[in-house]
């Protein structure tokens, strides 16, 4: 933090007198690094509610290999919400939402709390490409080969700096650019947590031998080695996953010489593996940080935690991050933002990284080999027979199980709200535009001088246990009651002051 590149807090608006490059207005109201998942969807969330955004994107091209990853239940329900559900469901292949934890194959729990309980298999390069494709046709603007290398912050904005020389103006800034985020090292913030310990290689390549072959060996060392598969692709090719000898530098890619050496060490043949399409690692490093806000400066995605992929919760936990942010630094842009709501960002989404961080150790000391872990998963494989702890389980990897802290109330309140039924057909269909919502079974409240950012439905048929909810724009329930002298004071809180 001593080069005068960057500040971490803003410093002082120049004077006057002071050589200020930007008309004001500024350019944009928000610059995002990085055009993946979660770069992509907060700039769709912020372009609903007309923040002018542009999108850096350090790459020139998408990557060039296609890595399926999993879209759980939360984040189903978020593009649902959002009305992207039927795209994404077009690309995806769904499955039960069960074996997530540790590996550990038990059946799927009855009667899930979401209308969307199952996992969506989808290409990386799809769902960004989706993402992206939606912030543009909201009218963001993306700019591909951009990387930033500086900024400094002020009372009124961030100046950026691009490695190409060219500077721009924006009112924040929000690195969403990956665990290596150049946003996060410039802006000072630390990122404790723990060094990749073991590391893992994966690719997609054809194998020499035939399929019964290779399924008969994965199922015998798949008993004991969870990090162990070779698992039909299409086209003749496989998906190949096994761990590695040690930690490498991860910007050198595996080579095919790398798998065979562990397929042999391993399971004693390296099935005849040949025609790569593509090799890659990754490590089982998890950290975060320690502040997700400096100033006009916010981090998020894998920019804000890293952690190992068990569990499949990276991409989605980077997206919640970002339909968690998009509508309070929206709200802050707009002007109408209670004190302190940009900060609940922080205050809400790190105890979830949290969470997250901490069942992804849990789950990599139960893929070991050594006799203990071993004993331990088969402890809870046992334990996992109960109904109870193989829910608990799967909503913890399924991220339905958060409740933010809203204060003292009913257990519904400070968690999502499932998708129910209401006349107008299903409640995520009312959530497309980004805003509040009042579900009023009473058909006696109103949301007043909050109608420019709070919608209301009044439905005494809605699917509901009690009077009415007024929902955030990201589907959290921040208020339950029939009392409209109280819904006004949670208006208040949660959506400001009234506009008359």
């Amino acid at each position: 933090m001593n080069s005068p590149q960057f500040t971490a807090e803003p410093s002082p608006s120049p004077s006057p007198s002071d050589a200020d490059p930007y008309p004001h207005p500024v350019p944009y109201d928000v610059i995002i690094a990085g055009c993946g998942p979660t770069g992509a969807m907060l700039a769709a969330e912020l372009r609903l509610h007309d923040v002018r955004v542009l999108v850096l994107e350090k790459e020139t091209e998408p990557a060039p290999f296609v890595r399926i990853v999993g879209l759980h239940i939360r984040s189903l329900e978020l593009m649902a919400m959002r009305g992207l559900l039927d795209r994404v469901l077009e690309h995806g292949r769904r499955r039960p939402a069960a074996g997530f934890f540790a590996g550990i194959s038990k059946p799927a729990p009855e009667g899930l709390d979401s209308a969307h309980a199952y996992l969506l298999g989808i290409p990386h390069p799809v769902i960004v490409r989706l993402l992206e494709e939606h912030a543009v046709q909201l009218g963001a603007q993306v700019r591909r080969g951009c990387a930033v290398a500086g900024f400094e912050q002020d009372d009124e904005g961030v100046t950026v700096d691009l490695a190409d020389g060219e500077r721009l103006r924006a009112r924040y800034l929000v690195g969403c650019d990956g665990g290596r985020s150049a946003v996060r090292k410039l802006l000072g913030v630390g990122f404790p947590g723990e060094p990749s310990r073991t590391e893992t290689l994966m690719g997609e390549m054809e194998v020499g031998v035939p399929q019964e072959e290779v399924a008969a060996k994965v199922a015998e060392i798949g008993e004991t080695n969870k990090r162990f598969w070779l698992r039909p692709f299409g086209g003749g090719a496989y998906s190949v996953v096994v761990p590695a000898a040690g930690v490498a530098d991860r910007a050198e890619p595996p080579t095919l010489q790398d798998f065979k050496q562990q397929l042999r060490a391993i399971a004693g043949t390296d099935f005849g593996v040949h025609s790569p399409r593509w090799l890659s690692r990754f490590g089982d490093a998890t950290r975060l940080a320690e502040r997700y806000r400096v100033g006009r400066v916010l981090l998020a995605g894998d920019a804000a935690h890293i952690h190992p992929p068990t569990g499949g919760q990276g991409l989605n936990l980077g997206v919640q991050d970002a339909f968690n942010l998009g509508w309070k630094l929206a709200a802050q842009l707009c002007g109408w933002a209670p004190e302190k709501l940009l900060d609940s960002y922080q205050t809400e989404r790190r105890p979830v990284a949290e969470n997250v961080l901490d069942n992804t150790r849990a789950q990599m000391e139960l893929h070991s080999t050594e006799p203990g872990p071993q004993a331990l998963r088969r402890l809870l494989t046992e334990l996992m027979d109960i109904d109870e702890v193989n829910r608990r389980l799967i909503e913890k990897i399924a991220a339905i199980d958060i409740r933010y802290d809203f204060g003292d109330g009913p257990d519904l309140l400070g968690r999502r709200l499932r998708d129910i039924d209401v006349e107008q057909g299903h409640l995520y269909g009312l959530l497309h535009r980004g805003r509040g919502l009042l579900l009023d079974r009473t058909a006696r409240l109103t949301v007043g001088g909050w109608s420019d950012r709070v919608d209301h439905l009044a439905d005494p048929t809605a699917v509901l246990d009690v009077p009415c909810v007024l929902l955030r724009p990201d589907g959290h329930v921040a208020w339950i009651g029939d009392d409209q002298q109280d819904l006004d004071a949670h208006l208040s809180r949660w959506f400001g002051k009234p506009a008359n």
